[in-house]
């Protein structure tokens, strides 16, 4: 990571995490009003969940740590791939949508294991 990163706004896992996360909180607004305790708070939940550890792993103070939260961010994004299945069968989402939201989910699952193995890399050398 070069020296232009000065808070987690200015990595690229975070901000593809909170583009992600953007078009999520538009696209529940569409499902059904019985969703709303359901379907809707669990995908809202977990894709605010990716870019809060990644936050809050940048805040820790040892690679390995910031690492583990990355890691939890991951597992966030897989969920809400789940879910954005969950929604395509139950019919609330088409194919295109669903395929458009997996493709992304994939591409911001790439993107933070770039980061994650960074951390790993520079805390068996540093921490």
């Amino acid at each position: 990571m070069g020296n232009d990163i000065q808070t987690f706004e200015d990595l690229n896992c975070w901000k593809k995490a909170r583009d992600l996360r953007n078009k999520i909180s538009k696209l529940v607004k569409q499902f059904p009003k019985e969703e709303k305790f359901a379907l809707t708070a669990q995908i809202i939940r977990a894709s605010r969940s990716v870019t809060h550890n990644i936050a809050e792993g940048y805040g820790r103070y040892h690679y390995k740590e910031n690492a583990q939260f990355c890691r939890t961010a991951r597992g966030s994004l897989y969920e809400v791939l789940d879910q954005i299945i969950v929604a395509n069968d139950e019919g609330y989402i088409d194919e295109f949508v669903t395929k458009e939201l997996r493709n992304e989910i994939i591409e911001t699952i790439r993107i933070l294991n770039g980061y994650i193995n960074y951390l790993v890399n520079k805390g068996t050398n540093n921490d």
